[in-house]
């Protein structure tokens, strides 16, 4: 499964530790991330996923691939700034949100408009998103909730 992971794109130590591990467990369960392709939340988690063996998956804003971060496998260049947070929620069949900001709230709205199952790690209160304690509840949620949207 294609899972989107979405959050803020400057985060402290911690919250980077904790989408590192989410990348790791994503990968270590088979699955490919979906991510914006820059720093924070999308370069941690690409991080754990590349050093654990998987495939990232980076939806760029600017028309470049070399700005994705190092850990991006695969960078899909798109010159569309924040209008490429459709396409990033839109090639996942699940998303996880984790911490984030004005950016990641218009993620996670767009992903709840397309029916995507929503795992929240310490982000926004929104109806439709099933807050998790950790990265291995969220990756319990979107396998037993987000089924393929291929």
């Amino acid at each position: 499964m294609r899972v989107s992971v979405i959050g803020g794109s400057s985060v402290p130590p911690e919250t980077a530790a904790v989408a590192e591990a989410l990348g790791e467990r994503l990968a270590n369960r088979s699955h490919r991330v979906v991510c914006g392709g820059l720093g924070g939340v999308m370069e941690a988690v690409c991080r754990g996923a590349a050093n654990a063996g998987g495939e990232t998956i980076g939806v760029l804003p600017t028309d470049r691939r070399a700005d994705a971060n190092p850990h991006v496998t695969v960078p899909i260049a798109t010159g569309m700034g924040h209008a490429r947070n459709a396409l990033v929620v839109l090639n996942g069949d699940a998303a996880i949100a984790v911490d984030g900001s004005h950016g990641t709230l218009s993620e996670i709205g767009m992903a709840l408009a397309h029916g995507r199952a929503v795992a929240g790690l310490d982000t926004h209160d929104v109806a439709g998103v099933e807050a998790v304690k950790s990265p291995v509840d969220a990756v319990d949620y979107v396998e037993r909730e987000g089924g393929s949207t291929t």
